[in-house]
Parts: C-alpha cells; structure tokens; sequence
C-alpha cells in the first residue's frame, strides 16, 4: 500500500495552500491537489496503465488546473465574488486544531475521490481481472460532466456581463438551477462507477464510496447556499419566483426545488 501514503502525503502537501487562507482547502488547493493526484497516478502506474485510465487522468487534470485558474481569476476581477469570499465570518482566525482537521478531512475527501483510477492501476498490478468497459464508461461520463462544468460556467458568465444584476435562467440554467454542480457529480459519477470493473477489496470500496458520498454532500451543500443567496436577493422578484417552482435545483429531472431547510446540508 506504499502507492497510497505517496498519494495521500501529495494530498497533504498540494492542499496545504489552505494554510494561507482556509476556503483555499476547499477551492483552488482543491483543483489543484485533484490535479496533482491525477498525475501522480499516472506516473506511479505507467506501466499498467490503460487508455481509458490515461484519459480519466487528462480529464481530472484539465479540471482541476481549470477550476484553480477559474477561481483565482475570479478572485482578482469579481467584486462580488470577493465580498463573498472574504465575508467576516471566513476572515476570522481559526484555531490551529480546527484549521488541522479541515485540512486532513479535504485531503482524506480528495484522495477518495481520485481513488478510483488508482484502484484500476493496481489491481491490475495485482493480475486482478479488471473490466475495461468500466473504465470506458466512467471516463465517457467524467469528460461529460466537466463539459457540463465548463460550457455552464462561460453561459453564466456571458449572461452576467449582460445583466449583472440578475440570476441566469438562460441555457444550461434553463433546465437546472446548478448545471455546474450537476456537471461536477456527473464527473465523480463517472469516476467513481470504475470500481465496479475494477475488482476492489472492501477497502478500496470503502475508501472511493467515502470519496464520492462527500463530494456530493459537498455539491448539495454548496447548491443550498446559492439558493439561500439568491432567495435573499431575488426572493420578491415574481419571475424568479416562478423560475425556481419549475426548474429542479441541481439534478435535472429529479424534482427536488429546495435543500434550504435542511440544514445539515452546511459545509
């Protein structure tokens, strides 16, 4: 298991940026340690490794670097986004214990996640019978997912330079709330859905099962308070009003309109 203390110290090491300000564990440490797992993972594993691995790799590595970037750029250029960012209650000092235990829950979380592939490239070291239709499969949904991501980002960016000063509703946002949420599930899906051809121990179940629950709890989490967000600000605005009755609020389809009153959805 040496593979997996390499990958975890990399976690560690990448997501440590949070040091310098703790919503950087959740945000660019985020892309960029899901970028450098990738990596890691195709170069501890290059001699096993398969083309649908190698494209999952590219795959989480473009997101990664691209949300790190997206984020940073936004922080430099958005006025609003750095009201939000840097809201009172995340500019107090935290203590060193509760700063140590986000950082070893998001580097935990970020190796479950990226864990799948990993799993693959071993088993397959370990002459487990592998499925590669598995890998196939949640590599065609992972590159999906952040084609959902990226085109869902650049519409609500087109839309805001338009009117800034009103919610999107237009494109992806026609059909769901949180097509950027929705596209990130759909990659950890994709990811995630490898194991089922990849002949896991119970462990490496547990570990990728661990990762993905809390990736989505942390998507729903993050929907939930864009939703109370915009309640605030649109919630007299009869148009958003009935935008939101229609419009599922992060699983197109799937008629779920509010998380608000749950609150154990607080990340």
């Amino acid at each position: 298991m040496t593979y997996m203390w390499i990958i975890l110290a990399l976690s560690l090491a990448v997501s440590s940026v949070g040091w310098f300000y703790f919503i950087y564990f959740f945000s660019i440490g985020y892309g960029f340690t899901i970028s450098a797992l990738s990596v890691a993972t195709a170069i501890i594993f290059r001699d096993v490794m398969t083309l649908p691995i190698a494209l999952l790799c590219a795959v989480l590595f473009i997101y990664g670097i691209r949300l790190a970037l997206f984020l940073l750029i936004r922080e430099k250029k958005s006025q609003s986004y750095k009201k939000i960012l840097y809201q009172p209650d995340n500019t107090k000092k935290k203590p060193a214990f509760v700063m140590t235990m986000i950082w070893l829950s998001c580097a935990l979380l970020y190796v479950g996640q990226a864990s799948p592939a990993t799993f693959y490239l071993y088993n397959i070291t370990e002459g487990l019978p592998v499925n590669e239709a598995w890998a196939w499969a949640g590599m065609v949904i992972a590159a999906l997912g952040i084609l959902i991501e990226a085109v869902a980002d650049a519409q609500k960016n087109r839309a805001k330079k338009v009117n800034p000063g009103r919610y999107v509703d237009t494109g992806l946002y026609r059909i769901v709330r949180c097509p950027n949420y929705f596209g990130e599930v759909l990659m950890w899906t994709g990811s995630f859905i490898i194991c089922f051809g990849a002949c896991c121990n119970v462990w490496q179940w547990i570990i990728a099962a661990l990762g993905y629950i809390g990736i989505v709890y942390v998507m729903f989490s993050g929907a939930r308070r864009l939703e109370m967000r915009q309640t605030e600000t649109y919630g007299n605005d009869p148009a958003f009003k009935a935008y939101i009755k229609k419009t599922p609020l992060i699983i197109p389809f799937v008629p779920i309109y509010s998380v608000a009153k749950h609150s154990w959805l607080q990340a």
